[in-house]
């Protein structure tokens, strides 16, 4: 059975199937750490850039290469959009349900066109044109509730504009990084990360600074862990040559916070939600699968 699989799925699915469910482990940590220790945002980002750091840091040893690659002002453009849609991401993660927040984070297809379209000049395609109307449809129907007196639901507007300036970075990170596979390894695109985004944590975090307890410093560990595996995943899967196809399966990860929220949290999704997000990621399917 799990032959058969290996070979109907390519390399790359693998790497995204793996990242996708870290990454949903991620979430969860982070708003068990945020909702129930009453962790800052900026502290969990801090912990977590300390974590990859340290993995980073013991996985370019290992591999015997330089820290610091070759393409530097790129792994510092990459560590600092990283940072800042991180912080964003996490806040609405800890302030949203985990469904909602994970949706918003798969916008960021349309805003990779967007990207591509200002600074590179590329041609918009019917497909992804179809994924940014799609995306749009699906994101106002998500916010509806805030638009009725009656219901009882109301989402954040800062959490909300967090999630989408996360999908933002977030695609300003993927094009970057699929720039970087091409001159430096995947460990070293990792390491620029954390190195970037503790300092800025810190800074940000200031006075705001709460002791862990003992519990709380495993989930601090584990955010760290998931994340680094999720990053693993991704960067792997963008340095194969069918990623494209691949991204696809991303996706699953909104059904894994879909279920993670169900059973950890008791969050169930909205009918806005469940129809909102079921356009904005047939919209993003349709975006890697049209040429296929």
């Amino acid at each position: 059975m799990l032959a058969t699989l290996k070979n109907i799925l390519p390399q790359s699915a693998w790497y995204m199937l793996l990242s996708a469910f870290a990454f949903a482990l991620m979430a969860v940590c982070v708003k068990i750490a945020s909702s129930t220790y009453h962790i800052p945002v900026l502290e969990i980002v801090a912990a977590r850039a300390l974590v990859s750091a340290l993995i980073s840091y013991v996985d370019i040893k290992r591999k015997g290469i330089s820290m610091w690659g070759n393409n530097t002002p790129w792994l510092i453009a990459r560590g600092t959009v990283g940072a800042l849609a991180l912080i964003f991401v996490y806040y609405a993660i800890s302030t949203l349900p985990l469904a909602e927040a994970t949706i918003l984070q798969y916008l960021h297809p349309a805003f990779t066109a967007l990207l591509a379209l200002l600074f590179l000049k590329e041609h918009i395609q019917r497909s992804t044109l179809t994924c940014i109307i799609l995306g749009l449809v699906g994101l106002c129907i998500m916010i509806q509730p805030n638009f009725s007196h009656d219901s009882y639901i109301h989402y954040s507007w800062l959490s909300v504009g967090a999630g989408l300036l996360g999908a933002f970075g977030s695609a300003a990170a993927y094009v970057i990084v699929k720039k970087l596979t091409k001159t430096d390894d995947s460990s070293v695109i990792i390491f620029y990360f954390p190195i970037i985004a503790l300092p800025i944590s810190i800074i940000l975090l200031g006075s705001d600074f709460v002791i862990p307890s003992l519990a709380a410093v495993g989930i601090l560990i584990l955010v760290g862990i998931f994340t680094q595996i999720g990053q693993v995943g991704l960067t792997k899967a963008l340095h194969c040559a069918d990623a494209n196809k691949a991204t696809a399966y991303a996706y699953v990860q909104v059904l894994f916070s879909i279920l993670i929220g169900w059973l950890f949290f008791s969050e169930i999704p909205e009918l806005t939600t469940i129809i909102g997000g079921g356009l904005i990621m047939v919209g993003a399917v349709i975006n890697v699968l049209w040429k296929r």
